[in-house]
């Protein structure tokens, strides 16, 4: 039996977990969901509005403690720093489920701008709620996964024991363990972080690699994918029409003028010069902040429709696909059994997942709602999930020293491949073939050539990729392998 997903290795129906609200995880690799406070605040679910209160009478404790002056380090690292909840295993990660935390680098950036940016914080007139999202707004640096990270550990305790409602309702006494849990909830008394014990679902297996820890689940209905629903691409994309709208006519007076002295116009000007400079009007304009807030507030019934539509969006693409390609597929084919090197067995899972695709209808995996994958990401989240039992090592994002590989499969210091998984329509790819596979070779000290893999969703993507290979004299390598994901029928042009 599979064991990619927590319901496969429980030995639990999807319904049981349908029935729960939860989120039915992967065992292998974080999915890309993130939790959304905004969907506590704008719940009709009176204990997910006290969760949200929580979180906001947290951050005006940090407030209070960052304007009475500089916070000593040991007290900065027990209040404003927090580990990555990686037990709940969703957000990015290089491998596996581990991931950077809240460290001290955010622990300063919030501190700096609870005593300065944000001094009004809590204290709102314009928007109905303090919201922590604020935080991402303001500057690059503080993104969704932090925010998700924050808000995921002042609900650790709710979470904790939903989870624990679970495991005494669907599993036995030996899927369990007590776990003592740090920094649950805070004591506002003594400033300091309180422990306590759950009875936690347990995990512990040996592939694809040991995993020795307890897990979390999160409620589907305050989960998002990619965005929050307040977020800074988003304002960034509309600052110039909220500036328009804002009500105090000084105010909007000062942006505007702002905004046509420094934004860059002309033919040749690029989009990231034209941000940079919105972004440099965030900073100097905090208040509009505000306003864009309460216009998300306004519009709270869509960010509901909207993160039901991304999860159920990843639930198909990372789960309901995946299962349904390894129980047709992989798992009768013997995918999960080739007695290879890392780079031979890399190539074959490689060559079998092109014939699934090309010729057997596997394509459809990578199209959501009709239209095909956009993210290289999801890409190789995708890719990952089907190496869930194989005695060799697969690291996701492997860094080395010089830069992220997509791949890094291995056995020991003797036996090491690199494979980069590409869609063709990335600007980067013949930069890709001709110079990055040889730097992340040397530096991971691979044993074997490096697999280039590129999946194509039409002819236009194809020809471009032909090109590619002509001019870099690549044809016939045989480290390279195209991937015809069209979704209509033609012969495939693919070289293997």
């Amino acid at each position: 039996m599979t064991e990619i997903y927590f319901s496969d290795y429980f030995s639990l129906s999807p319904e049981i977990m349908e029935e729960h609200g939860a989120f039915d995880v992967s065992l292998i690799n974080d999915l890309p969901l993130f939790v959304d406070p905004f969907l506590l605040f704008n719940s009709e679910n009176e204990a997910y509005q006290q969760l949200h209160n929580r979180i906001i009478n947290y951050m005006r404790f940090l407030k209070e403690v960052s304007l009475a002056g500089e916070v000593p380090i040991p007290l900065l690292k027990e209040w404003f720093t927090f580990p990555e909840v990686k037990q709940n295993w969703l957000g990015f990660s290089r491998a596996g489920n581990e991931g950077r935390g809240l460290g001290m680098d955010f622990a300063t950036v919030l501190h700096r701008n609870l005593n300065h940016v944000f001094r009004d914080f809590g204290d709102e007139v314009v928007t109905r709620s303090s919201h922590i999202e604020k935080l991402c707004l303001i500057r690059d640096g503080v993104g969704r996964d932090n925010i998700s990270d924050f808000t995921t550990n002042l609900i650790k305790d709710y979470l904790a024991n939903y989870t624990q409602d679970f495991a005494l309702r669907y599993l036995d006494a030996s899927q369990r363990r007590h776990v003592a849990l740090r920094k649950v909830r805070f004591n506002y008394d003594t400033r300091s972080w309180i422990t306590e014990s759950f009875e936690l679902p347990y995990l512990n297996f040996k592939l694809p690699y040991p995993h020795d820890d307890f897990i979390l689940l999160t409620p589907k209905d305050i989960l998002t994918k990619d965005e929050a629903w307040i977020n800074r691409p988003e304002l960034l994309d509309r600052f110039p029409e909220i500036a328009n709208a804002l009500p105090d006519a000084t105010l909007r007076a000062q942006v505007n003028d702002y905004l046509v002295r420094t934004i860059p116009r002309g033919p040749k000007v690029k989009r990231k010069e034209v941000r940079e400079a919105i972004g440099r009007a965030v900073e100097h304009f905090p208040q509009v902040l505000d306003y864009y807030i309460r216009n998300k507030e306004d519009s709270g019934d869509q960010a509901v429709s909207y993160a039901k539509a991304r999860v159920r969006e990843a639930e198909n693409i990372f789960i309901n696909q995946v299962r349904l390609l390894v129980s047709q597929f992989l798992d009768p084919g013997g995918f999960y059994f080739l007695p290879y090197n890392t780079h031979e067995e890399a190539r074959q899972r490689v060559i079998f997942l092109k014939d699934i695709i090309e010729n057997k209808g596997g394509h459809k995996l990578f199209y959501v709602n009709g239209a095909p994958l956009k993210r290289e990401a999801d890409l190789q989240i995708l890719y990952r999930l089907t190496w869930y039992a194989t005695s060799s090592d697969v690291t996701r994002e492997a860094n080395d020293g010089r830069g992220p590989a997509d791949f890094k499969v291995s056995r020991g210091v003797t036996d090491k491949t690199i494979v980069e998984f590409k869609l063709a329509k990335n600007t980067q790819l013949e930069r890709n073939l001709e110079k990055q596979c040889k730097i992340y070779e040397a530096a991971s000290d691979t044993t074997h050539p490096s697999i280039k893999v590129i999946l194509y969703f039409d002819d236009v993507e194809y020809n471009k990729v032909h090109r590619i290979l002509k001019r870099l004299n690549l044809e016939d390598d045989r480290n390279i392998v195209l991937i015809d994901a069209c979704d209509y029928n033609k012969p495939s042009g693919s070289y293997a």
